[in-house]
């Protein structure tokens, strides 16, 4: 059961995190490498200047990844403190003498429970991402 749920929230964070690299990032990724090329273009600028001008070109797609990133560890952050607390609340039942096969299954149905309370959380995550790499782009 938890790993279904575990499953079920993979798969809508690539989901989400794909729909933003097609919708956003990849156009900001083009962008980025037209922008460098006409930095090499020009012939007149010294080797620093070609290289100052190529890394305020890569400026905006690190500040999208870090964005992207930020909110990922984030909500991994989250997912793995609730799974830490069914870990401990397990941990305190089978000291107490409950029997292993019954914590075991409260310990699967609270991880299952995690997974449903994050996978609720992903649109609100992919919807901070898309505001956040839209403010790059303006």
């Amino acid at each position: 059961m938890a790993e279904a749920a575990q499953a079920r929230v993979q798969a809508a964070v690539e989901s989400a995190v794909q729909g933003l690299e097609r919708e956003q990032i990849r156009g900001m990724q083009g962008a980025m490498f037209r922008c460098s090329a006409r930095c090499c273009e020009d012939t007149a600028a010294s080797m620093q200047e070609v290289q100052r001008c190529i890394e305020r070109c890569h400026a905006p797609l690190a500040r999208a990844q870090a964005i992207v990133t930020a909110e990922l560890e984030h909500f991994q952050d989250r997912l793995s403190r609730c799974s830490l607390q069914c870990s401990d609340q397990a941990k305190d039942a089978l000291d107490s003498g409950g029997s292993e096969p019954r914590v075991r299954g409260q310990l699967d149905a609270c991880l299952a429970t995690c997974g449903e309370q994050h996978l609720r959380l992903v649109p609100a995550m992919a919807k901070k991402m898309r505001e956040g790499l839209a403010n790059i782009q303006q």
